[in-house]
């Protein structure tokens, strides 16, 4: 073989694995049909979540289904293609957010997020991004006090299982961090663990160098094919042929489709999600993330301005984009931030996250082809897992002792 591993896809989980492999003295081929950090993990909101020990669970409270039949919502709306598409993923979603499923789920989740900030450690000392990390936490607003005391009590339990840190703040509190803040509020999680990232695709890029600095090497190429050849693998891509011992899939929202023509036929769904960048003042600049956690959208003092990112939008992922959740989101933050200024893009950005039903990513061998590994699924928190999914990987890969039990990761699962 030309190659020992060749890696599809380049966002934050696919540059992880390849430098976690190239680190092994492995030969790495990255390949992806545009620069690493441009697709998926360039979108998203900037935030390394240490906290985020819980994943997201399908809502089962059925006030919460009624007020999102009108499809007004800030947090989540829909496209009836979109339902009809992943009816199947979507229903086993709703029976894994069932308490007793989800309870069981949690601790496995929480095995990756726990890895979170100190896999991203020596990655962000490697690649010399130390300039794009804030590490002040960030916070999870709330307008009702109800939900705020809600998140509380989980707060406490992720503290005392998870090591998650917080601070629990009054509206004075809050005021007093960020007086910006103009809405009427009940107070604040100040999570005090998590890191921020003020330019996310700057900061899968950087990563993306390092890993050529350790003699790795990215093609910017569409793939048109992969298939087994003899003991190992051939990638058809629009620069030619490439061989490999070993493939890859980090394909994000596009693994699914991509296995199917090697007979897989894994529940994969995607959410969709939009952001805009936004001018404001520099004297009345946010000095956190936040998240606006009863309305559902996070703001962020971002390189490029105060970058608004949406909740979900369950769509066939290629659907054309529709502007209603974004602005409904807008008109929300210039309440809670009148300081909020204009538009600074020309078209908000559009994206998906990859997501499976039970909320867990697939990590492992592929069940029947040897040599090919998969990585994909992380859902909300791709950006945050990507290092300790490489290093999981090449863990996997290289026959050495894993970091956690990987048994809840593998694709047999389904």
């Amino acid at each position: 073989m030309s190659r020992e591993t060749v890696v599809l896809g380049a966002g934050m989980v696919g540059v992880s694995i390849a430098w976690h492999l190239a680190r092994r003295g492995r030969s790495v081929l990255l390949v992806d049909r545009r620069p690493p950090g441009q697709e998926t993990s360039y979108g998203n909101g900037g935030l390394i979540q240490r906290e985020a020990v819980r994943p997201y669970a399908f809502p089962r409270e059925p006030g919460k289904w009624l007020s999102a039949l009108s499809n007004r919502r800030v947090d989540i709306r829909y496209r009836l293609g979109g339902i009809l598409q992943f009816a199947g993923p979507l229903y086993d979603y709703w029976r894994h957010s069932a308490p007793r499923r989800y309870a069981r789920i949690v601790p496995e989740y929480a095995s990756l997020i726990a890895l979170s900030t100190q896999e991203h450690a020596p990655m962000i000392e490697a690649a010399g991004a130390a300039h794009l990390i804030g590490k002040e936490g960030w916070l999870e607003v709330h307008r009702s006090h109800a939900e705020l005391e809600r998140r509380r009590d989980e707060a406490e339990d992720a503290a005392r299982r998870f090591g998650v840190t917080h601070d629990l703040l009054d509206a004075g509190g809050l005021a007093q961090r960020e007086p910006q803040l103009g809405a009427e509020l009940a107070g604040a999680i100040h999570w005090t663990n998590s890191w921020s990232v003020s330019d996310p695709g700057a900061l899968v890029a950087a990563y993306a160098d390092s890993f050529r600095r350790q003699g790795g090497e990215f093609l910017q190429a569409s793939v048109r094919r992969i298939r087994q050849q003899g003991e190992g693998w051939c990638i058809d891509s629009e620069a030619g042929r490439h061989e490999a011992r070993e493939v890859v899939v980090a394909l994000g929202p596009w693994a699914g489709e991509w296995l199917r023509g090697l007979g897989y036929r894994l529940p994969t769904f995607v959410k969709r999600g939009y952001h805009m960048h936004y001018g404001v003042a520099e004297a009345r600049r946010l000095r956190h993330w936040i998240a606006d956690a009863d309305v559902g959208y996070i703001l962020a003092p971002m390189r490029a301005g105060i970058r608004l990112t949406t909740g979900a939008e369950l769509a066939p992922l290629d659907a054309p984009p529709r502007q209603g959740q974004l602005e409904a989101a807008e008109r929300k933050a210039r309440e809670l931030y009148p300081a909020l200024g204009e538009r600074l893009d020309a078209q908000p950005w559009k994206g998906a996250r990859p997501c499976l039903p039970d909320m867990k990513p697939v990590i492992g061998p592929a069940p029947r082809h040897k040599g090919l590994w998969l990585a994909f699924g992380h859902g909300h928190q791709g950006f945050t897992m990507g290092p300790v999914t490489g290093r999981l990987m090449a863990e996997l890969m290289e026959g050495e002792p894993t970091a956690v039990d990987m048994a809840p990761f593998r694709a047999d699962r389904f």
